[in-house]
């Protein structure tokens, strides 16, 4: 990015949800579940004591991706904000900020695609880790690798933050494409998109400056496998 000043922004992961066991979260469109529906609603409190702590104003507007889950966590977090607050906050779905596409495989178990590779004379075999492989891409229309998705994300982000502001933005969306973006941000090293996982409803912040780039100013990641 080219911006001659501050940027912060929030990425929270959307809540715990209604979620196809065994299947890529892709493009499913469970809602939230009461715990996803807590998460959103605590969320609010570490995007606004954080918001005091760094003398930050709140964009009013909370970025989701358009899948449900995210927009519901986006939805309930601008509710509880007003209510700490008492400004007006709204939340706007935008395109780009979903998980990786599988494409034609969408919402199919992974046996299910398995499968389907398998049997379709046209594919390589796949990779036994190919669910987590950052590189690989599912062979079917509309599918993209995992930095696809990243750098998808990223550049959203960067339509998103074209504007001169000093506030705080806020986006809500899915774990591993804000982990791969985080990676074309240069915040996380290849190594560590894999280390790393989100909480849900747990927000990081990040400051940009022109001289130094993106730097994680906030939150924590969590640890894959605890």
């Amino acid at each position: 990015m080219t911006h001659t000043y501050p940027q912060f922004l929030a990425f929270i992961r959307h809540g715990d949800y209604h979620q196809r066991a065994d299947t890529p979260s892709a493009c499913q469109a469970g809602a939230l579940t009461l715990e996803g529906r807590q998460q959103a609603e605590a969320a609010a409190f570490e995007i606004s004591r954080f918001a005091q702590d760094q003398q930050l104003s709140l964009n009013q507007t909370i970025f989701t991706s358009q899948l449900l889950r995210a927009w519901q966590t986006g939805s309930l977090l601008s509710q509880q904000l007003h209510q700490q607050t008492r400004q007006n906050f709204n939340c706007q779905a935008v395109d780009d900020l979903h998980e990786r596409c599988v494409g034609a495989f969408a919402n199919l178990t992974r046996a299910e695609i398995e499968q389907a590779v398998k049997t379709d004379p046209r594919s390589a075999p796949m990779p036994e880790n190919w669910k987590s492989d950052s590189h690989y891409c599912l062979p079917t229309i509309g599918a993209e690798s995992l930095l696809d998705a990243g750098n998808r994300v990223l550049q959203r982000l960067q339509a998103l933050l074209a504007y001169p502001s000093s506030r705080l933005t806020t986006v809500v969306g899915h774990g591993a494409a804000f982990r791969h973006a985080a990676y074309w941000m240069g915040v996380l090293s290849f190594d560590e998109i894999q280390r790393y996982s989100m909480y849900h409803g747990r927000p990081l912040f990040f400051k940009y400056l022109p001289d130094e780039g993106w730097q994680k100013i906030g939150g924590d990641w969590k640890i894959r496998g605890k």
